[in-house]
């Protein structure tokens, strides 16, 4: 490792930063793609409607959360009479919904004890004349007692396995609903008898927790929807009790923000019925001719990679506080087919843009299934902003078209957009390097008296076991006469006793090289440096350069290894410098 191509990696790094922050948002800067292009993909949404309850996300109490019949709900903030999302559902269909509960009381709230919860129900109506039969094919609820949600748990690339992973309940439920599967305890058919109303199902809202549900079915007639957060409901009559109030659960906090919902200044969340459970795509591409493949994943307005390929399926009605779209297509189902000519080891890469101002976030956390001519491959990933991670290793046959599917059910609690990428080995590597090298820069600003990083161990020559290589610390002025530290009792591996240590070797010398910087004393081994050993120092002094403490650990140092840490140390000082001169 050559330690002194770190300044020059990190320079590089620091001005892509800066590129980045310059950027506009709707170019969403992804180190991997830097000096590439992505291409579009140009897939389509099937016409399915399905219901997105996801506004308010955050519920602060009882009452109706959304509702396709016809008329008007009163909302809780404002007193106003607001037009629900009327709808009729009719033959394929699916449900999204997907809400936290947020009491006032919130902040009195300790997460050991038993919380305090809200009801969540989905309402299904028939106001004809005759009885509606519905047939779901697939489809999940989870909460937060049966899928706990832990913000930085399960992060990286994980084989999914039979069992999923339990990393909240929007995932819980997408992997279902990516395998095709319907939960044990949903009906797989029902009946709405003329003119009646039937609570699909009912599931707790935990105080600070979230709940979800999705599913798809088909229906033999029309129908409508409705869904409610009702406060201890005893039986279902208390559950349609509370639409028949006709007052909206309070936690609308966008009523006051109309404006900027149409002119897209903001998104706010789904409170409609959008067109599309779906999304296919598919795309042929020459690796050896046309360089890596970027695509856009669950792009959006801001985040769709240069590409104009925008992939936010329509309303087709909503309440008035609600996004214009379906701007989080959560639920949606991606199938990417890409058509691949190439030859040898590629990346398949899934990367999310860096954030343009504030803290990292935790961008993606769900279930993927990837399809080549090898099988199928299943995999948990757990994304961070900023961030680009291998789902898997694409072995290419050359002289034909190497197909892979990439298949998502896009979970809730995530951040669109995304990027798909298919890149060589070495593209990747380079990138996770830069990313690791910025975060030590980072570090080095934050934390100004922090040591230099530490150096791998030095490979052993001769046969004998490598051997830790020193840390320098920062020069200090004024220090006192060098005392030698007094050798302490260790402990053996293992042991529960104290070992005494060796008997201390003589000390080496210590002078400063003239073609080195004053900040980096070479250390300069006696005439037998197998025997040579570095007792750690308290305080060094020297009488000819600017004194250098220096805290060594016991080592065999060899000359080779002592150049290139100095070139290390110097150049670390010259980032230090660098950006505290920015």
């Amino acid at each position: 490792m050559q330690l002194v191509s770190v300044l020059p990696a990190v320079s590089a790094v620091l001005l892509a930063s800066s590129v980045l922050l310059q950027a506009p948002a709707a170019s969403a800067y992804v180190a991997l793609m830097a000096g590439q292009r992505a291409r579009p993909l140009n897939g389509t949404f099937n016409n399915v409607p399905v219901l997105h309850s996801n506004q308010p996300e955050e519920v602060e109490g009882p009452g109706i959360l959304i509702t396709t019949t016809p008329g008007r709900s009163i909302a809780a903030e404002t007193g106003q009479a607001l037009r629900n999302s009327e709808f009729s559902f009719n033959g394929d269909f699916g449900l999204h919904i997907h809400h936290k509960y947020f009491p006032p009381n919130r902040k009195n709230i300790s997460p050991q004890d038993r919380r305090a919860q809200l009801t969540l129900a989905a309402i299904l109506i028939n106001p004809g004349v005759r009885p509606v039969h519905i047939r779901f094919a697939n489809g999940a609820v989870r909460n937060s007692f049966e899928a706990p949600y832990l913000a930085n748990n399960l992060m990286g690339v994980k084989p999914l396995g039979p069992r999923p992973w339990n990393t909240g309940p929007g995932d819980a439920t997408a992997v279902q609903m990516l395998r095709g599967r319907l939960d044990r305890n949903l009906a797989d058919e029902i009946t709405i008898p003329a003119r009646s109303r039937v609570v699909l199902f009912n599931t707790a809202l935990p105080a600070l927790g979230i709940a979800n549900a999705l599913l798809r079915g088909h229906s033999d007639g029309p129908f409508q929807v409705a869904v409610v957060a009702a406060k201890d409901p005893n039986s279902d009559r208390d559950i349609l009790a509370m639409l028949d109030q006709g007052r909206l659960a309070p936690g609308r906090v966008y009523l006051n923000r109309i404006a900027d919902i149409q002119n897209r200044q903001i998104f706010s969340r789904v409170g409609g019925v959008a067109l599309g459970d779906a999304y296919k795509a598919n795309l042929r591409h020459d690796l050896s001719s046309q360089g890596p493949l970027h695509v856009p994943l669950t792009s959006t307005f801001r985040h769709h990679f240069g590409t104009s390929d925008v992939q936010v399926n329509a309303l087709a009605t909503r309440m008035i506080d609600s996004s214009l779209d379906n701007v989080g297509t959560y639920g949606v189902r991606f199938d990417i087919d890409l058509q691949l000519t190439g030859n040898g080891p590629y990346e398949l890469v899934m990367s999310h843009p860096s954030p343009s101002g504030g803290r990292d976030f935790t961008a993606f956390r769900g279930s993927l299934q990837v399809t080549t001519a090898d099988g199928l491959q299943e995999m948990h990933v757990g994304l961070r902003s900023g961030q680009s991670l291998s789902l898997t290793t694409l072995n290419l046959h050359p002289g034909v078209v190497n197909s892979v599917r990439v298949s998502l059910v896009y979970p809730a609690d995530a951040t669109p957009g995304h990027l798909l990428s298919v890149v060589p080995s070495s593209q990747l590597a380079l990138v996770q390097e830069r990313e690791r090298q910025l975060e030590l820069a980072r570090s080095t600003v934050t934390r100004p008296n922090a040591p230099p990083p530490a150096v791998p161990p030095a490979v052993a020559t001769n046969g004998a076991a490598a051997t830790p290589a020193p840390t320098l610390q920062p020069a200090q002025p004024q220090l006192p006469r060098p005392v030698v530290a007094q050798p302490r009792p260790v402990v053996a591996p293992g042991a529960h006793h104290w070992v005494p240590p060796a008997p201390p070797l003589p000390p080496i010398n210590h002078s400063v090289s003239p073609s080195r910087s004053a900040a980096a004393a070479t250390i300069q081994p006696k005439s037998n440096p197998a025997a040579a050993r570095v007792v750690p120092p308290s305080n060094i002094r020297s009488a000819t350069a600017t004194p250098v403490p220096v805290v060594l650990p016991p080592v065999r140092v060899s000359q080779s290894l002592i150049e290139r840490y100095q070139d290390a140390v110097e150049a670390q000082q010259q980032i230090m410098r660098g950006l505290v001169g920015r």
